[in-house]
């Protein structure tokens, strides 16, 4: 799991918000993914929301079709998301385990991450959409159907 901060065009007013962070106004795709990288679930929101406060949207939402994903036992994530009230949380009402994935203090620069590079590399998937460079939409639900049409377009691409 992990979100991203995207800019916003000029006529969007809904939802958006100042993400200081990345010094981004705009709104913030918070996605869920499998080990192969698919999307399971995204939800957008304001810039300004917190990782955490994503994360529980994104639960609620993924709660509703728990069904599908009984084998759902452990979710990796990055270091915004760290807190013990957080996990104690996901534990209690889920029962799902959040692993938090850090790189070592004494690495510099860059480094791939195990298990973190696969919900990145759905981010640069995204990028090849031009609809989804940007947020053009004026309404979130409008976004994440467009970022859902996208993931089913690549995985067609992939199945042929």
């Amino acid at each position: 799991m992990d979100s991203q901060s995207i800019e916003t065009a000029t006529m969007v007013s809904q939802e958006v918000g100042y993400d200081s962070g990345k010094k981004i106004k705009g709104r913030k795709r918070h996605i869920l993914v499998d080990t192969l990288g698919l999307l399971i679930v995204v939800v957008i929101t304001a810039a300004n929301v917190s990782e955490q406060a994503g994360a529980k949207l994104v639960f609620s939402k993924l709660d509703q079709v728990r069904d599908r994903f009984r084998r759902l036992i452990t979710i990796w994530v990055d270091g915004g998301y760290r807190g013990k009230g957080f996990q104690h949380w996901v534990i209690d009402i889920y029962r799902w385990i959040v692993s938090v994935v850090t790189r070592h203090e004494e690495q510099k620069g860059f480094v791939v991450l195990p298990k973190r590079w696969l919900v990145e590399r759905t981010f640069g998937w995204f990028n090849w959409c031009r609809r989804l460079s940007k947020d053009y939409e004026i309404l979130p639900e409008t976004t994440e159907t467009f970022v859902y049409v996208a993931m089913i377009r690549l995985m067609l691409k992939q199945l042929a």
